[in-house]
Parts: structure tokens; sequence; C-alpha cells
């Protein structure tokens, strides 16, 4: 594969891949599942270890929103809508930043970034302190409890979404 990355997901697994969409939709990065519609993917960031920090991705490899398809944007903003209502009911999730940048080298995504307590206490409250706490989040909370919390609370949130 030409221009790979390598990916370290949360659980500690080292992975080469071009592009981490296409790698998703073939079932070569299961990490953080929460569903699929026709035409999005909906997971748990894999690579930082945040609870209910989500990405819903394209499952087409295009950029930008503006080349989503009618049906994708009606898929879209439902799903939107559904997972932050979710991350609210299931994780009481109160605070999302949404986020979106084209200028990446793979599929369409937007990071549902939740802010918890303890990111406003450590870095404060503003987009700046995203970058940070990634930082953070991949050095210090990939702890075997940390990681058995996500994929609790990923499994709330897939047994809340199949209702």
């Amino acid at each position: 594969m030409k221009n790979n990355k390598k990916i370290v997901d949360y659980s500690g697994q080292e992975k080469s891949i071009s592009c981490i969409g296409c790698a998703r939709e073939r079932g070569e990065i299961a990490t953080g599942n929460i569903m699929k519609t026709k035409y999005f993917d909906v997971h748990q960031d894999f690579e930082t270890p945040i609870s209910g920090f989500v990405i819903v991705s394209s499952r087409r490899h295009i950029k930008s929103i503006d080349e989503f398809t009618k049906p994708e944007q009606k898929d879209f903003i439902k799903l939107l809508i559904k997972i932050r209502t979710t991350l609210r009911k299931v994780l009481k999730i109160k605070i999302v930043y949404l986020i979106q940048k084209e200028d990446t080298s793979h599929h369409f995504h937007i990071w549902l970034f939740p802010r918890h307590n303890w990111m406003e206490k450590q870095f404060g409250k503003n987009l700046k302190s995203i970058d940070p706490i990634i930082k953070f989040a991949r050095e210090s909370l990939k702890t075997k409890n940390n990681i058995k919390r996500i994929e609790k609370d990923i499994e709330k949130l897939k047994k809340f979404l199949k209702k």
C-alpha cells in the first residue's frame, strides 16, 4: 500500500494502513464498533481512550460534506442527532464539541468529542485544549481499567441504539 500510516489502537494493537476509512470498511480495524448505516460508520475513536469520543465517518471515500448524496444528507443529520442524544442519555455527557476537518487523508468524518469534567480542570475549556487532551489520553489513559470502562460504554451505546 502507498503512503502507509502506522496506527496504534487504544488496546496497544499496531497496524499499518493507507486509509483508516477503507481499513474500517474492509474489517481491518474493528476496535470500537458502535453501529453502521447504509452510508456511515459510527465508532469509538480507536486511537484515543476517552469514553464517548465517537466518530461518524462516511463509508464512501469522500472528503467533504458537500459530496454527500441526498440520501446521505438525510441519513447523516438523523444519525448525528441520534448519536448525540444517545451520548447524553446513556453516558450522561452534557457537552460535546463537533469537529470536522477536510484536510485529512481519509474519509469524511466528524468527531463528537466529549467534554468530561477532568478535561476542563486540567486543560481548560476551549478548542485549543483538544490536542493536549488527546496527547494526554494516548499517553496516560491506556490502562486496563479505562479500556474496560470504554468497552462497557460502547456496549451501552450499542444496546441503546438497537431500541
